[in-house]
């Protein structure tokens, strides 16, 4: 197939591409970063500048391509900035996708949260609701809706991304809070994903048909299970203990669904997740996520 990778500089896009090429998809790569261009060309892909919310840019640069599929990795969260993440979900998805069906592009598959379901004791299912009382739910919910208008259009609904380049690597957002001291455990439930096993579901799902999939690992658990594991891995101080009474908030996330589609993560669990990736950390694997 011919692919469009758009984001594919960032933090899954830059592993997702090595995998398209190795399985003969013939790939071309966005990124807003001039000086990205010899990365994206370096492995094998045609690199193509173009900012996602310049709108007339996109139906340019989507045009001249002509995929077959776009792949949807898009973030804006290098600063921790949700707001231009969310514009980038809204304009950038509404974008792509009027590009794409203009293009007569077939296939679109995009990234989405697993983190927004509605409270419940049971693991979350594609079918679950989405509470419109969280923050992200507006831009989740635009890019999703977006996406479905394509011919065939598939959502991956990631966990937690963890692994080099995320806030959860040694040099990132969350290692440097744990170290600081200002993570405590609690009863809040969080459903991890590697990200290299987001960049695998990326690639799997042009064989998926169209509607969300959750990807996340095998093991949903709360703060008070992951967290003292996580420091461990930092050689961080073991955090305080949470409070005895306190009530479970967010929810478990199930991935059935993927399972069933052909996906399995080649990390099942954050527990040794975080520890493999302390080691590629010392090995030299380091980054940041950001907009690309």
């Amino acid at each position: 197939m011919k692919i469009l990778v758009a984001g594919a500089t960032g933090v899954v896009g830059r592993r997702l591409v090595p995998l398209l090429v190795r399985a003969g998809h013939e790939v071309a790569g966005t990124t807003r970063r001039p000086e990205r261009a010899k990365a994206l060309a370096d492995q094998k892909a045609k690199p193509v500048i173009v900012d996602m919310l310049d709108e007339a840019a996109v139906r340019e640069a989507v045009t001249a391509e002509r995929p077959d599929a776009i792949i949807h990795q898009l973030t804006d969260l290098s600063d921790e900035d949700f707001a231009a993440n969310s514009r980038l979900r809204i304009t950038g998805t509404r974008n792509l996708v009027d590009a794409a069906r203009e293009a007569g592009t077939e296939l679109m598959i995009a990234q989405s949260i697993a983190w927004l379901y509605e409270p419940g004791e049971e693991p979350a299912v594609e079918t679950d609701p989405l509470d419109p009382k969280l923050p992200p739910y507006k831009g989740v919910t635009a890019l999703e809706e977006a996406v479905a208008e394509m011919p065939r259009g598939v959502v991956l609904r990631y966990g937690a991304l963890y692994g080099p380049g995320t806030w959860y690597a040694p040099d990132g957002a969350i290692a440097q809070r744990v170290r600081a001291g200002s993570l405590r455990p609690s009863s809040s439930w969080t459903s991890f994903v590697h990200v290299d096993d987001a960049a695998s579901a990326a690639l799997a799902a042009l064989d998926w048909p169209s509607g969300p999939v959750n990807i996340v690992d095998d093991e949903p658990a709360t703060t008070a299970d992951w967290l003292p594991v996580y420091s461990a891995a930092l050689g961080a101080p073991t955090p305080g203990e949470a409070g005895r009474h306190a009530a479970a908030t967010g929810r478990p996330v199930s991935n059935a669904k993927a399972l069933g589609l052909g996906w399995k993560p080649q990390v099942p669990s954050w527990r040794t997740g975080f520890a493999d990736m302390h080691r590629s950390d010392h090995a030299g694997g380091r980054g940041r996520s950001s907009r690309s």
